[in-house]
């Protein structure tokens, strides 16, 4: 249950247009949240390059894309502060002085890491950055005072990582600064790829973008993996691990419907045509404004800028209190 006082932080890398498994997963619930608590979205570009830093340009060009997408869902800069991590030093600086406190042999342990390190194929060519950017989303999380993170259940480790260093750095200081966080789940699992793949993954380039075309989300809907034995009409079919069906769980404003559809599929009689229409029509319906408000939005990256600018300047005098009380706890000079 949340109450009044709490402070929630969440944000994306900027790797690339934002998609349904976005959509799903953390924008919407972003949505609802921002009318009952204050609310900060981070665009965090320096942890986008932990793995880019030689193709910098594509985190760049990315930015605005992102904020673009915030606004098209239905984000509102008037009630959620969106906010730029490069504009931001306290983060960085926060960052180094935790370093010193988290020892790399604890870093390695992290699950999260360890997996996306053997995802991505590092092996010993792995960028001190990306190994250390649980120390980077502490810095992000307590820089903000942020008690709720929205995550999804993978991001549990770096929550974790979190309030262990707000527990050594709070007990190095003559009093604490810092706030534990605790995280706030999505009620819905992780969107699969539409080629039936563990998750919906830009790298994988298995999604379906917020801006995409009736045609796109037409040739995506007709390529989803069903069930391959369900060979014809009259045949029982199997709704576990039927993309169709977990999509339409997500996304299907009618659950009744949705639960008669999969207990017919089942008894046999129903086609994967029949469902694959119902879930095109679903998805087109929901893309169409929102693609439609992104293109007005994306013309005007004056505007977009401005209003990042304004969400980082009010986040920057925000995280700069943080860093003060906490360089001042620990006796260093506070120069600026």
């Amino acid at each position: 249950m949340t109450h009044p006082q709490h402070l929630i932080l969440t944000g994306d890398r900027p790797t690339g247009p934002l998609h349904l498994g976005h959509y799903v997963g953390s924008l919407r619930q972003r949505v609802e949240l921002q009318t009952k608590h204050p609310q900060f979205i981070l665009i965090a570009d320096l942890q986008g390059l932990t793995d880019n830093g030689s193709q910098p340009e594509k985190i760049a060009n990315n930015v605005l894309e992102v904020m673009a997408d915030y606004l098209a869902v239905g984000i509102d800069p008037q009630q959620t502060t969106i906010c730029l991590q490069s504009a931001l030093p306290a983060l960085a600086e926060l960052t180094m002085l935790y370093m010193n406190i988290v020892t790399v042999s604890r870093v390695e342990r992290n699950p999260t890491v360890k997996n996306e390190i053997q995802q991505k194929g590092f092996s010993r060519s792995l960028p001190t950055g990306f190994l250390v950017y649980p120390i980077s989303q502490a810095a992000d999380i307590t820089a903000f005072g942020a008690d709720l993170v929205p995550v999804g259940d993978d991001q549990l480790p770096m929550i974790e990582q979190t309030n262990e260093i707000v527990h050594k750095m709070n007990g190095l200081l003559k009093t604490p600064v810092l706030r534990h966080c605790k995280a706030l789940l999505s009620t819905t699992g992780r969107l699969p790829g539409i080629d039936g793949s563990a998750k919906m993954s830009k790298s994988l380039g298995n999604t379906l973008t917020l801006s995409a075309s009736e045609q796109e989300i037409h040739q995506a809907v007709s390529a989803m993996y069903t069930d391959p034995q369900h060979l014809r009409v009259s045949d029982p079919g199997n709704i576990e691990g039927n993309v169709v069906f977990t999509y339409l769980d997500a996304f299907h404003p009618d659950s009744e419907k949705v639960a008669a559809m999969k207990e017919h599929y089942q008894r046999g009689g129903l086609g994967d045509r029949q469902c694959k229409n119902e879930l095109e029509a679903c998805l087109q319906t929901l893309v169409a404004p929102i693609r439609e408000r992104r293109q007005q939005l994306i013309a005007d990256k004056e505007m977009l800028m401005g209003l990042l600018k304004h969400g980082s300047e009010k986040a920057h005098l925000h995280t700069q209190k943080t860093l003060h009380a906490i360089k001042r706890g620990l006796g260093l000079p506070v120069m600026f």
